[in-house]
């Protein structure tokens, strides 16, 4: 698993699959299609600063469901 990405290590980890992941992303207001945040988790392509920050917001919100203290850094933070 040493070579998963960070957003894929926190699907996992918040047992979020790439679909469940577009859902929550796309209800927030992302663009994006399926396949691009699917391409996206694993490191094949790039979103913008804007719909980064939404699958990250995104990620973020399964962690407060869980209550986890993990959160992803947005792109105004890196």
């Amino acid at each position: 698993m040493g070579d998963e990405t960070p957003l894929e290590q926190a699907c996992r980890d918040a047992e979020l699959s790439n679909g469940d992941l577009w859902l929550r992303y796309f209800a927030l207001g992302g663009t994006a299609s399926p396949g691009e945040v699917r391409a996206y988790v694993h490191g094949g392509t790039h979103l913008t600063r804007a719909q980064n920050d939404v699958v990250i917001q995104a990620m973020n919100e399964r962690y407060m469901e869980l209550e986890r203290p993990n959160r992803l850094p947005y792109a105004a933070d890196v």
